[in-house]
């Protein structure tokens, strides 16, 4: 398994086992971003490491390099002294070099690969952190926008559970019932039965509003009455005074006829 691929398990891991452990979305993100940075200076270490050894590698292929190349001059000095055997010996010792400096070769050219793909995946890595820091503040705002609708959801659903809404009836009708008793306490502390003896038999002794009113109506009808009888006095009189003037009239004719015999 890769150097970042246990580095990403790891950060994986750690992230999940946050999310779950969550109370503060803002908190938790700051941390994220600290545990982050730190898995990348760990990993810029590693990929530091792997550097030094394609180094390390480079430098022994370029000292085996050497070797055979010195190997070879030595022989052609034995040739140059007519020491066949000499030369011969040089050769196998050039051979054995070279034939290092190949195996060599052969690691330093996978340990370059190595790293040249820890490098990208560094570089990933470090751009995938900075853009979680630049999408830090948005995820807090959305963080913290859902945890008031939640709230709101909560209240909402509070409210709609009907146990509540019967409480608020039940006293309602409790606050009714109070008032309807208060009410009638205050009829019961102003009725007759409260009053004294005197105010008692003195309230016998007013007369009722039915009672006012029938003699109101006795002496209306007895007004009528009375206008009626002095009208028909009135043309009674009027009448009787028409008969004196024509007895009158009658005996004043009388005498003139009498005087005229």
């Amino acid at each position: 398994m890769g150097v970042f691929e246990r580095l990403r398990r790891l950060i994986r891991s750690n992230v999940n086992d946050m999310v779950r452990k969550a109370e503060d979305p803002e908190k938790m993100l700051n941390q994220l971003i600290i545990d982050m940075n730190k898995q990348l200076v760990d990993a810029k270490r590693n990929v530091a490491t792997a550097i030094s050894e394609e180094k390390r590698l480079q430098r022994q292929v370029e000292s085996q390099h050497q070797k055979a190349s010195e190997w070879e001059q030595r022989a052609m000095t034995a040739l140059r002294a007519g020491k066949e055997d000499l030369a011969r010996e040089a050769l196998q010792r050039k051979k054995r070099e070279s034939d290092y400096a190949t195996q060599l070769q052969e690691q330093y050219d996978k340990q370059h690969e190595a790293v040249e793909g820890l490098k990208a995946s560094l570089r990933d890595l470090q751009g995938r952190i900075e853009e979680a820091q630049r999408k830090k503040n948005l995820l807090v705002a959305r963080a913290k926008r859902a945890e008031a609708q939640k709230k709101i959801q909560e209240i909402i659903t509070g409210l709609g559970n009907t146990s509540a809404f019967d409480a608020f009836d039940e006293m309602s009708k409790r606050v009714e019932q109070l008032e309807l008793e208060n009410e009638s306490l205050a009829e019961v502390a102003e009725s007759p039965a409260d009053l004294s003896l005197e105010e008692k038999i003195a309230a016998l002794e007013q007369p009722s509003d039915d009672a006012m009113l029938d003699d109101l109506r006795k002496k209306m009808s007895l007004e009528d009455q009375r206008g009626s009888t002095n009208t028909a006095d009135g043309a009674a009189g009027t009448a009787a005074g028409g008969d004196d003037d024509i007895d009158a009239s009658l005996a004043e004719l009388k005498k003139r006829l009498r005087s005229q015999e």
